[in-house]
């Protein structure tokens, strides 16, 4: 089969990489580079990278809603468009310009959690389970039917935005590469009404720990934003990133924010609004990530500490 692929961060790098390796991809779309570092330097998207190493074609228009790209595209002559987090708005012209259109891999179970940051949104939302959907694309946002759909296989308990984020990645290959070698055994399916708000993409002043949050929301903060943007407490003017952190549910008279080192220096323990948390691995500004023993052993906070 003939395929465009459209795709831009490291999600889409292995959807790429397994689509290669059964079919023929003609052209890869993904997101123009951006200078970046103290040098400025043209740095490509992931997926860019990964064409390159595979001799594919890449493009990376602006926009696809004007008719000049929009008759590059259709001259392809692909049987289908496979997009991953691409990026771009397709138009109409692109999502029918092919006999299979454009399809979807989305990380999330539609409609649940339609829009940019589903894993993320899902794991805040304390969410039991998360899954990857093959869509057929249409002009609304992540509305289309869908053809294929499965859960992960790993509940969200524990997990970290990062950690979900490569094992949907990894699934959404396999689901994609198994639905396109047989799609009649996957008759499209109309989608339900939405049953959460829209995933909205990640901002980076929703990292700051609010801490007269419930402990337990506190810790989901901390793992979804984990690694990016990283979830992140002030003191002195220095930003403190928290990677990992457990959580007890139980009463404290403490304010929210009083924070506590244990007589042993090995563990410290901070005041919500509702229970306390207690950081097992800080990154301190500049510096790398630490085991919050080894942490305590090179920093302090003076006594009556309340983060803000």
């Amino acid at each position: 089969m003939k395929i465009v692929f459209m795709g831009t961060p490291d999600f889409a790098v292995p959807v790429l990489e397994a689509l290669s390796k059964e079919h023929e991809v003609v052209c890869v779309y993904t997101r123009a580079p951006k200078e970046a570092g103290r040098g400025q330097k043209e740095s490509k998207t992931p997926v860019h990278q990964l064409a390159e190493e595979l001799g594919i074609e890449v493009r990376t228009p602006k926009s696809l809603r004007n008719a000049e790209e929009q008759e590059k595209f259709r001259a392809l002559g692909a049987d289908v468009a496979v997009v991953a987090a691409y990026g771009l708005i397709l138009p109409k012209e692109v999502l029918e310009a092919y006999p299979r259109g454009c399809i979807n891999v989305h990380a999330s179970m539609l409609p649940r959690w339609r829009g940019a940051a589903p894993i993320q949104r899902a794991i805040l939302a304390g969410d039991a389970v998360s899954g990857v959907t093959i869509m057929q694309m249409d002009e609304g946002l992540d509305t289309g039917d869908i053809l294929m759909e499965d859960k992960c296989p790993v509940p969200l308990t524990n997990i970290t935005g990062g950690e979900l984020h490569d094992r949907l990645s990894e699934h959404g290959a396999e689901m994609i590469v198994e639905y396109l070698r047989n799609p009649r055994a996957y008759p499209p399916r109309r989608q339900g009404e939405m049953t959460t708000p829209y995933a909205a993409k990640l901002e980076k002043s929703e990292a700051k720990i609010d801490f007269n949050e419930p402990a337990d929301v506190v810790v989901r903060k901390i793992r979804a934003f984990n690694p990016f943007p990283g979830a992140y407490f002030e003191f002195n003017g220095e930003r403190f990133k928290v990677l990992a952190a457990d959580f007890e549910m139980t009463v404290s008279n403490n304010e929210p924010g009083w924070l506590e080192d244990s007589a042993d220096g090995k563990i410290m323990a901070i005041a919500c609004g509702k229970g306390f948390i207690m950081p097992t691995i800080i990154q301190r500004q500049g510096k790398k990530p630490m085991e919050i023993g080894e942490f305590l052993r090179g920093f302090s906070f003076p006594g009556r500490t309340v983060l803000k």
